[in-house]
């Protein structure tokens, strides 16, 4: 009869190896822990670990080789925190405002940061969700909905590569209307395959890049419809990164449409210095020293935005939705202007206020959803991705000119003296 019980010595060393196996994912979780946490300020592993501080259930989006990954926090109104494109020592991409997490809450707008962030629009205006009905537009009046800007959101699914998150709430506008709405946003890391196929590029050998999409969807769950007479919301992502001093937005636009190219006083009027057009494409300082916004029309405006950044060689591309034909909100503070004209993308540059105080420096690239005039039980959605590129000036200009329609050296040289 053949024997049916193992050698002492095989037993023992099977256990070894068992034990050996079971360790390895808790070690290599202590490990990344570890190395997080020893990072040095601008890297992704230094925000990792303070947003861990902050959030127990942050959710960590990752390639399979720990490269691309991307931070999620339902705790802060299922923003995108930040990403990076060389795992724990690449470069952080999102502005984070570290100091506002132990802050007391502010009571106009807790400005935790964030490299994609939902928010609803419009700001200002006659259908204004930000002041109370019959208030002056002031900032002193000036409230984010609590929605958008300090309530939990509830997380639907997760897995290594995407997130579902959804929102529930209701928003008094400027015109007196309650509107009963419903938050859905799918987030998903973008496989380096993908990133290519949608923009229509090669990154080659020498770029690293990382990108994820943003479905995000707005219904009417009252029981009356949202019309230009009660006032509707829009769907507003708002993308804030790290400036550098030679940082340049480009805003590619449609040169033969009517009307002026952009609105540029929404702050006070951009200086000349500040702002370029030229051959259908608006170009932007954004080095965080100046305070200035501006916008483009849904005539003018194309589905694509993005900046250079020359000191660390980061070339940024989002791609949203515009509809040229669909009614967009005014979202500045004032009520004498139609509620129903606005932008479709924006731009924003971060300064000192009249005070001296800064709340960044940062700079933001913004897309905007036409008004969500929805019958109960209806949906809109309004896609915004993000793209970071990162190595060889040369491979980047590839990337930028086939993207934007402009080479590197054009966004270098624009405000050069």
């Amino acid at each position: 009869m053949a024997n049916r019980f193992l050698p002492k010595k095989t037993v023992v060393l099977l256990l070894l190896a068992l034990s050996f196996q079971a360790c390895q994912p808790s070690e290599k979780k202590e490990t990344q822990q570890a190395e997080a946490a020893h990072a040095e300020a601008g890297t992704f592993g230094y925000d990792l670990d303070f947003l861990r501080s902050k959030d127990d259930s942050l959710i960590v989006l990752k390639d399979e080789q720990g490269v691309g990954q991307v931070l999620v926090s339902a705790k802060y109104q299922g923003k995108v925190f930040t990403s990076t494109a060389d795992g724990l020592h690449g470069r952080s991409f999102g502005w984070i405002n570290y100091e506002a997490f132990d802050a007391e809450p502010d009571p106009h707008m807790n400005a935790y940061g964030g490299e994609n962030r939902f928010w609803l629009g419009p700001e200002g205006g006659r259908f204004s969700l930000f002041f109370k009905p019959g208030t002056d537009m002031v900032f002193s009046n000036w409230v984010t909905p609590p929605a958008i800007d300090t309530e939990p959101w509830h997380v639907v699914s997760s897995s290594s590569d995407r997130v579902s998150l959804t929102k529930k709430t209701e928003l008094l506008n400027y015109a007196g209307t309650l509107l009963k709405a419903s938050i859905k946003r799918d987030i998903r890391l973008l496989s380096l395959a993908e990133i290519e196929q949608q923009l229509g590029v090669k990154a080659g050998g020498n770029v690293k890049a990382v990108g994820f999409s943003t479905d995000n969807a707005l219904s009417n769950v009252g029981e009356q419809p949202w019309t230009s007479q009660t006032g509707a919301p829009c769907i507003w992502i708002l993308d804030m990164f790290n400036p550098s001093p030679g940082t340049v937005i480009v805003l590619p636009y449609k040169e033969q449409a009517a009307g002026k190219v952009a609105t540029t006083d929404y702050f006070g009027e951009i200086p000349e210095d500040r702002i370029l057009y030229n051959a259908g494409v608006l170009y932007f300082k954004a080095d965080g020293k100046a305070r200035g916004k501006l916008g483009l029309s849904p005539e003018r405006a194309k589905p694509v935005a993005g900046s250079y950044d020359p000191t660390n060689r980061v070339l940024t591309i989002t791609t949203f939705d515009v509809n040229s034909t669909a009614t967009y909100l005014n979202q500045e503070w004032t009520t004498a202007k139609d509620p129903l004209k606005g932008d479709a993308v924006n731009a924003y540059n971060d300064g000192p206020l009249e005070d001296g105080s800064q709340m960044g420096p940062f700079y933001e690239i913004e897309s905007v959803s036409p008004a969500a005039f929805l019958k109960p039980n209806q949906t809109l959605t309004h896609q915004h991705h993000v793209f970071h590129f990162v190595g060889e000036a040369e491979a980047l200009n590839n990337i930028s000119e086939k993207v934007l329609g402009v080479k590197l050296q054009q966004m270098e040289e624009a405000f050069r003296k």
